[in-house]
């Protein structure tokens, strides 16, 4: 007989390869006026079901999770929990919930064609395409302002030398790098090179980007490493960690990349951008306005992509058992 300390009805999806968990029941109230409000006391609290519903055995390194919560301002609100960190946006993971809310009747073409989706990052606009047979098709994520912030940050990697990178905002920190100058090939059989020459870039950069202010307390920025095809596409491989790649293009990576593309000239206003990730799967962007933040020009992004559901299932914790709250080994 089961003795079951704890249960989670769960919905999975991937968008372009990379898995979303959206945490329906099972997470306690929360306090706070807000989403980051509630995230925050997440963290405080109730960390320790991060980790179970995430990491081995239930999940892996690379699984992001979702969790629905109320808002006072915009239709629906969610936050974004990862194996290491909190996201404060995640454009893979809202395409995922709105997957998630048509496969499970929250949402409909009876309901329209875009709700608002608060987040801690601010409140974005998810556009949502119909198909004929009602299905969705396509959601087109209006994502939170971006910007180019710094460019030509340069850190030394052995067996390397001298690297450069942009860092750039898209709801989260990324360090934009030129996988052709690196000679690195953006391919399946190459990730692990590109994992331990990401995390090297990473760290370094942590090292040198210490106490600045534009950074302050956000993560660390990941590396998103792009091969070009023109000026209006390329491949992404966006390195998260030693053991953690994101198998999307990224939509906040993606919008970012755009931010950067458009400051520097290198695509009109009306420009769209195609994002592959290393399986060919499409994300496209388009620059669907322009603003400044803190005195950066800045654009709004507008990211469309593809989920599909892979799992309906409820995760459940035994009472005895010894790895409860789960395990990951880098």
């Amino acid at each position: 007989m089961l003795r079951i300390a704890s249960s989670f009805d769960v919905i999975d999806s991937h968008t372009a390869g990379h898995p979303t968990r959206v945490i329906l029941s099972g997470v306690p109230a929360l306090s706070g006026n807000s989403v980051r409000d509630a995230r925050d006391d997440f963290r405080r609290r109730f960390d320790h079901l991060r980790t179970l519903l995430l990491h081995e055995p239930r999940g892996h390194a690379a699984m992001v999770g979702l969790v629905p919560v109320p808002s006072r301002v915009a239709d629906y609100g969610a936050f974004f929990i990862s194996s290491y960190v909190y996201l404060d946006m995640c454009g893979h993971g809202t395409i995922g919930y709105a997957k998630t809310l048509a496969a499970s009747g929250q949402i409909s073409p009876a309901t329209g064609d875009s709700f608002t989706l608060e987040t801690p990052a601010g409140i974005v606009t998810v556009g949502l395409v119909w198909g004929k047979d009602g299905g969705l098709r396509s959601v087109r994520l209006r994502n939170v302002p971006s910007y180019l912030a710094i460019e030509k940050v340069t850190v030394d990697v052995a067996g390397l030398g001298p690297v450069s990178a942009d860092l750039a905002y898209g709801g989260m920190w990324y360090a934009l790098v030129d996988a052709a100058a690196l000679g690195v090939k953006l391919e399946p059989g190459h990730v692990s090179e590109l994992l331990r020459l990401g995390s090297v870039i990473k760290t370094k950069l942590k090292e040198k980007l210490a106490g600045n202010t534009l950074i302050g307390n956000d993560p660390a920025p990941s590396v998103l490493f792009h091969a070009d095809h023109g000026a209006e596409g390329s491949t992404h491989l966006l390195v998260l960690d030693i053991n953690k790649f994101d198998r999307s293009p990224c939509g906040t990576g993606t919008s970012a990349r755009l931010a950067q593309l458009r400051r520097q000239g290198r695509i009109p206003a009306n420009g769209v951008y195609r994002a592959k990730n290393i399986l060919g799967v499409p994300f496209l962007a388009r620059i669907a306005g322009e603003t400044k933040v803190d005195g950066f020009p800045a654009i709004i992004a507008e990211i469309e992509g593809q989920a599909h559901i892979t799992a309906h299932t409820t995760i459940v914790l035994e009472a005895d058992d010894p790895i409860g709250e789960g395990f990951l080994c880098r």
